[in-house]
């Protein structure tokens, strides 16, 4: 029996750095975008929350679909940009520091969206807490699932149970009818 020391160790190649470049394999590409745009858009919220400020984020994905991050609201903090920029009459904007940029409004869309958005990562997080609630309470080696509070399961589990309960029902209610049948049909004894 050989000792663990003398087993050669699996070396790790630990953390590579990425190669800041265009990501070829548009599969690829957009994995990248979806998991970048929602760390992007949590430091974004741990600024504002530690700093107190408000900021805006508008991407468009690969596929030219539009994701927004704002808080308290995309259309606040834009509003709030556009309103301190004054109009040319060529429709273009120049900022208080002087810059220029094509004036844009953004329509009702981009609230509607930041707000699916919000629901959703709310959502998400209710979801992982339920889980993780979950995963403790089937932990617990002295109760199963079925044994816990209905406010703690889900609807595949509440459907579970409840089909467990009903085939329980009907099993009870035939052997009680089987018991009422053998006793009525067995003759009593003096």
């Amino acid at each position: 029996m050989a000792s663990s020391s003398s087993m050669p160790k699996k070396e790790s190649r630990g953390r590579q750095k990425i190669k800041m470049a265009k990501i070829k394999n548009p599969s690829h590409r957009q994995v990248t975008f979806s998991k970048r745009r929602l760390g992007l858009f949590k430091k974004a919220s741990e600024l504002c929350t530690l700093c107190g400020v408000e900021a805006t984020i508008i991407v468009f994905s690969p596929g030219q679909k539009m994701f927004s991050f704002g808080q308290p609201d995309v259309d606040s903090i834009v509003d709030r940009y556009l309103n301190q920029n004054q109009i040319c009459p060529n429709g273009t904007t120049t900022n208080s520091e002087g810059g220029v940029h094509q004036g844009r409004q953004l329509s009702g869309t981009t609230r509607k969206l930041n707000s699916q958005l919000s629901k959703i990562q709310e959502l998400q997080d209710s979801e992982k807490t339920r889980s993780e609630l979950l995963n403790n309470l089937k932990k617990i080696p002295s109760q199963n699932w079925w044994e816990q509070p209905v406010d703690y399961l889900g609807l595949n589990e509440l459907e579970t149970l409840k089909a467990a309960l009903e085939n329980l029902n009907m099993n009870v209610a035939n052997q009680a009818h089987s018991m009422v049948e053998k006793t009525s049909s067995t003759p009593i004894q003096p």
